[in-house]
């Protein structure tokens, strides 16, 4: 298996290259084009407690394709719904990866999906305590609305992300998430809300916009039904 990534940041397609009997896990609806060399197997993508977790509790879908390749060099494209970048990641054996609920589009079928208790600190996005744990080995693709970064801690260096734009980190990285500011009237009436405070060592990936920033730049815009 192979892929490349095409258009990044702004309207990022992953082409993937499969060889016969070679599978690739996407996300329902992540598909965009492939070859009729490619049979399509859908899965619960685990056990039914795995599944149900990822489901419910991470905010995933249910069921995810299998893409299997009849012949050498089959093609599939893969894209999120909303516009943005994505990025490949390869975990090593046990290599544990940390990922926001929505930024996971595809792997490798070796790679685990489960869902990782935030016990009250990893309300990303707003999408609740729950994030998504992708253990290896494997690849991953990872996607995000705008373009993803990735900064590198040292052990004992901190950064301030906002919640909004975290899209996924290593398991061997500390995080918590906290007001802003100094007090609640900077964290509420600043505009910036709840930040993620993550420490070294490891790697984390943000995005550079925000699906929440987006909406609430939206909502307001959208032409109400009036009697």
């Amino acid at each position: 298996m192979r892929y490349e990534i095409q258009y990044e940041p702004s309207y990022a397609l992953a082409i993937v290259h499969l060889d016969t009997g070679e599978r690739f896990r996407a996300e329902a609806g992540a598909m965009v084009t492939m070859d009729e060399s490619i049979q399509i197997e859908t899965k619960t993508g685990g056990g039914l407690g795995s599944v149900l977790r990822r489901s419910v509790l991470g905010g995933e879908t249910l069921f995810v394709n299998d893409m299997v390749a009849t012949r050498d060099d089959s093609r599939l494209t893969l894209a999120p719904a909303l516009p943005g970048d994505i990025v490949g990641l390869e975990l090593g054996p046990g290599q544990e990866l940390f990922v926001q609920s929505g930024s996971y589009m595809a792997s490798s079928p070796e790679v685990i999906v489960d869902t990782k208790f935030g016990a009250g600190k990893s309300f990303f996005s707003g999408e609740g305590l729950f994030l998504l744990k992708l253990t290896g080995p494997g690849t991953v693709l990872l996607s995000s609305y705008g373009a993803i970064a990735p900064i590198e801690l040292a052990a004992g260096e901190t950064h301030m992300v906002d919640t909004g734009h975290m899209v996924a980190f290593d398991a061997t990285m500390g995080y918590e998430v906290k007001k802003a500011g100094n007090s609640w009237k900077t964290t509420v009436l600043g505009g910036e809300g709840l930040v993620v405070r993550i420490s070294g060592p490891g790697r984390f990936y943000f995005q550079t916009r925000s699906p929440g920033g987006l909406l609430d730049w939206l909502i307001p815009r959208i032409p109400q039904r009036s009697n």
